[in-house]
């Protein structure tokens, strides 16, 4: 499996239709004013909000598996991670795997109680969680939004790394035009009447 990410005729709530094809391996960065509907957009990518039309990542249509396996293959992390267990080493598949320190962070963070996090943490640590399921594509809204330069520029290599490894495809939201820019190979724009436009192409094109 796997192969582009297709979104064919998607309307959620009113927005749309919405049209978008993000190749294998490469990152598409979508940009808008706040509550415009990105994240409603994302949502609906993963089958977690309502909506028409058809998504598929290469052969495989959304409508051919349950909600739990497209959100296997189809790996979304939020503006905001959700913690429902009390360990951060819990949360993780494969926790003797996962490298804390490519983010910059201690590994002795996983043995950490999750209260214990910053927000910053919290937000990394969501980002290995989601790769430790080996997702086959992501869908990321605002991946960076609580960190520093440092930090967001070692999220985004490791995104990019990831993709380019496993030939997935990536759906990025973000406000700051320069980021995207430098992440994505090409970047759309949802504008106030509900439309995609390009935005031009990234330094990744």
């Amino acid at each position: 499996m796997g192969g582009d990410l297709i979104i064919e005729n998607l309307v959620i709530r009113g927005l749309g239709p919405l049209t978008l094809t993000v190749p294998a391996g490469a990152c598409v960065g979508l940009s808008g004013p706040s509550g415009i509907g990105k994240s409603s957009l994302l949502r609906a990518v993963v089958d977690m909000e309502p909506h028409e039309g058809r998504v598929r990542l290469g052969e495989v249509d959304r409508g051919a598996l349950s909600a739990p396996e497209w959100r296997r293959m189809v790996g979304m992390l939020p503006s905001e991670s959700i913690w429902w267990l009390d360990g951060v080493k819990e949360h993780f598949l494969a926790p003797d795997k996962v490298r804390p320190d490519v983010l910059g962070l201690r590994e002795e963070v996983l043995a950490w109680p999750v209260k214990r996090l910053s927000s910053g943490e919290r937000q990394r640590l969501s980002l290995l969680r989601l790769l430790d399921r080996e997702p086959m594509a992501l869908i990321l809204d605002e991946p960076t939004a609580n960190l520093d330069e440092a930090s967001a520029l070692q999220v985004e290599a490791l995104i990019l790394g990831y993709a380019r490894e496993r030939q997935a495809p990536v759906l990025w939201v973000g406000h700051g035009k320069e980021q995207l820019k430098r992440v994505a190979q090409r970047v759309v724009m949802l504008d106030a009447t509900g439309a995609l436009h390009d935005a031009g192409k990234g330094e990744g094109a």
